[in-house]
């Protein structure tokens, strides 16, 4: 084979394999959580919102009239039940709104955007709250949801506070670090991942990122992250932090121990306090 035909044989796979690593990253294996409301002795009601696109969000609902609302939003690749503790302990002091994000959990959706539409249903969210006369919100997100919950409050300023744990500061760089084995081939690659998106979602899902989002919020938001978090690098968060430098409203818990998904000690007291003091 002459070294121009090596040359496109090595190119064509490369493109396939980036293809492969996108879908993976659209489509991932869903995460079953085996809780339901009634394990935390929670009454919901189930709900659905529908998307901009018409996409139906599933959720549950346990209001709490005349109180504001705190939504949870889950990480990647779970579903709404896996914050139930959170909804247990913010439910007797708030009305909670637990979502499933698009393609996770019992939601529509063919793919996750990894944030970019999340973005709108979050909006659509919002709406729904203030169909039940709901005017003071606050957002809980985990992961990708804290992500989320960082670009929408810097569009819509319905969200009054923010509690986010672990989320990503930029998209890319996460990919870009996912793939750190690949050494300098991990440039390309995202790079090709970013044209898969572009070709099958009509845009660059990686903006905009939470880091820029973030600069201009001057809401309360209260940044969680572990230094061992084996998911999203600690990096991440440090960040965030420098997006947060001019908001004095901003709370920085950087713990020394824990991996993605361990809870700081006396979580629970201090998650309903920070919302309480912004929200009501």
């Amino acid at each position: 084979m002459k070294p121009a035909l090596y040359a496109v044989a090595l190119v064509g796979a490369f493109l396939i394999a980036s293809l492969a690593a996108f879908l993976l990253a659209v489509r991932p294996p869903r995460l079953t959580v085996p809780l339901r409301p009634a394990d935390y002795r929670l009454t919901v009601e189930e709900v659905t919102i529908t998307a901009h696109d018409g996409v139906r969000l599933a959720a549950w609902w346990s209001p709490r009239p005349g109180a504001p609302a705190v939504v949870l939003l889950h990480g990647y690749p779970a579903e709404k039940a896996d914050l139930l503790p959170i909804a247990g302990t913010l439910a007797p002091t708030f009305a909670v709104l637990l979502v499933d994000f698009r393609y996770f959990g019992k939601s529509e959706g063919r793919v996750t955007t990894l944030g970019f539409h999340e973005r709108g249903d979050l909006k659509r969210v919002l709406d729904f709250l203030e169909t039940r006369g709901v005017r003071s919100i606050g957002v809980f997100g985990f992961s990708l949801g804290g992500a989320v919950a960082l670009t929408t409050a810097a569009e819509d300023s319905r969200i009054r506070a923010i509690t986010a744990y672990a989320p990503f500061a930029d998209l890319k760089l996460l990919g870009r670090e996912l793939y750190a084995w690949l050494l300098v081939l991990k440039y390309p690659l995202v790079e090709s991942m970013l044209l898969w998106s572009r070709l099958f979602l009509g845009a660059d899902i990686t903006t905009p990122a939470p880091q820029a989002a973030a600069a201009r919020l001057a809401i309360p938001v209260w940044l969680i992250h572990s230094r061992r978090d084996d998911q999203i690098p600690f990096r991440h968060a440090e960040l965030l932090r420098e997006a947060l430098a001019k908001n004095p409203r901003a709370e920085f818990d950087f713990m020394t121990r824990g991996y993605h998904g361990e809870l700081p000690s006396d979580f629970d007291a201090r998650l309903v306090r920070f919302f309480r003091r912004a929200l009501e």
